[in-house]
């Protein structure tokens, strides 16, 4: 984007990795809602496409904002007129430095998941997100026991009626056949082959991308599918390698066939993973699967930066960080500007997107002297992604975030196909589930940015045999 606005102007690209991520395949699917895959790239294709940017393979060691200089870290230094942050976020390991813990959140952590579980006979997935669920649904010939903190699967995405919904596909024996994916993947295998440890969690690799576990063969040792079992409302208390067990003497248990039914494990297992709820579990290692937190490490040295609650560096409507020249856009920051009733930050693929652009058009108006208004895809939070198989739409506060009990839910449910549920507040829309192919997400998306008044509608609103699109068109 910068480089087409100013094409005189030299525009450096700073990345610690030898690919780029690019959006591919992009489809406006309605205003705001917006397909993609994310596609690693080598730089070069970018420097041939824009003879203005030069992109640096290095990382950064320090930023002198005083100075407007940047150093990298094979000691080069660059002065900026105008900075942008888009160093996104890295993996949040429930336990750091032990080498049985795989933190899963870009395209290395996610290959060397693949080299270990082609030995592997059972893991433990920690975390409720959308790479947990994604993962926890691909893995095929290979135990897992998935702990999560929640009462239902996919908190971040949904509430327990639409995991209930989902939860006969994970224990489904027989798998639809994925649809095979013809992308050509560039990774950073061949450039970094050295012996490097399981994982390299201070090494940041470049962000998954909505659809990364395709092309990956996830597959354990044994001969079945699917065998998950979902261990609620726990988290990881303490993780003994196998010495400190056999000293511990305490029980571990084997894969629960019948939930009444929980025996011993006679198995000797890597390493171990204790539970809150007072349950031991061997496997062979653990995935962290348990959020990201803003990588502004690098940054904060000697930089006076404000930082949100979350970690990430304060920007304001414009994206501006809170020293002069500075912006931040992606998962490294945190929007500190009156959010519109219907939007709130996720870190995700589709923000950063959307940040990413809107921060070149506002360090392109500033260098102008023009002023802007926000951008348009901050009016409503809107999410399209693939869980499960389904497709699957959240809108505006769809899990009612913020709204206190001063709401209502509205549902439709067709088990198998769809799952529908609308988040009502004073006669007005402000949130939507839906799952499966339902073709409402045009017509919710409308009724929640107009904030028309449909208590007259009532329980007809998700009557599937009123063409709901005909009323609101």
């Amino acid at each position: 984007k910068l480089a087409m606005e100013f094409p005189s102007e030299d525009i450096f690209l700073m990345t610690a990795s030898p690919v780029i991520k690019a959006v591919t395949n992009f489809k406006q699917v309605s205003k705001t809602l917006e397909e993609f895959d994310v596609e690693e790239q080598p730089s070069s294709l970018l420097e041939k496409r824009y003879p203005n940017i030069k992109v640096i393979q290095s990382g950064v060691k320090q930023l002198k904002s005083d100075d407007h200089k940047i150093v990298t870290e094979d000691g080069e230094e660059y002065m900026y007129e105008k900075l942008c942050l888009c160093a996104g976020a890295k993996p949040k390991l429930i336990f750091e430095g032990n080498p049985y813990v795989l933190g899963i959140r870009d395209t290395d952590s996610a290959q060397a998941f693949q080299k270990n579980l082609a030995q592997a006979e059972r893991i433990v997935v920690v975390g409720n997100g959308g790479i947990a669920l994604e993962l926890v649904y691909e893995i095929q010939g290979c135990e897992v026991i998935w702990a999560i903190k929640d009462k239902a699967i996919g908190n971040t995405f949904f509430d327990a009626g639409a995991a209930e919904f989902l939860i006969p596909k994970l224990t489904a024996e027989k798998r639809e056949t994925p649809i095979e994916c013809k992308r050509t993947k560039y990774t950073t295998e061949g450039i970094e082959e050295k012996e490097r440890p399981i994982a390299a969690s201070d090494k940041l690799g470049s962000a998954l991308g909505p659809d990364w576990h395709e092309g990956l063969h996830l597959k354990g040792t044994k001969e079945f599918s699917h065998k998950v079992h979902i261990e609620i409302l726990c988290e990881v208390k303490k993780i003994h390698l196998q010495q400190e067990f056999i000293q511990l003497q305490r029980t571990s248990l084997t894969f629960p066939k019948e939930e009444k039914n929980v025996e011993p494990d006679e198995v000797l297992w890597p390493v171990y993973v204790e539970l809150t709820n007072g349950k031991i579990y061997g496997c062979d290692f653990i995935v962290s699967a348990t959020g990201v937190v803003p990588n502004v490490k690098p940054f904060l040295d000697g930089n006076n930066f404000a930082v949100g609650e979350d970690g990430g560096l304060k920007v304001d409507k414009h994206m501006h960080t809170s020293l002069p020249d500075i912006y931040a856009a992606g998962d490294i920051c945190t929007a500190s500007w009156e959010p519109s009733p219907v939007w709130h930050q996720m870190r995700l693929w589709t923000q950063a997107r959307q940040m990413g652009w809107y921060a070149a058009k506002c360090m392109a108006a500033d260098t102008l002297g023009e002023s802007i208004d926000l951008d348009f895809s901050f009016e409503l939070f809107a999410h399209v992604t693939k869980f499960f198989n389904y497709k699957v739409v959240v809108l505006g506060k769809y899990n009612a975030q913020g709204l206190g009990l001063d709401h209502e839910l509205m549902l439709r449910c067709t088990k198998g196909q769809e799952y529908v549920k609308v988040v009502m507040q004073n006669g007005r829309m402000m949130g939507a589930v839906l799952i499966g192919e339902t073709d409402l997400e045009e017509t919710f998306e409308n009724l929640i940015l107009n904030q028309m008044d449909l208590s007259a509608y009532g329980e007809d609103l998700l009557n599937p045999d009123i063409d709901i699109e005909d009323y609101f068109d």
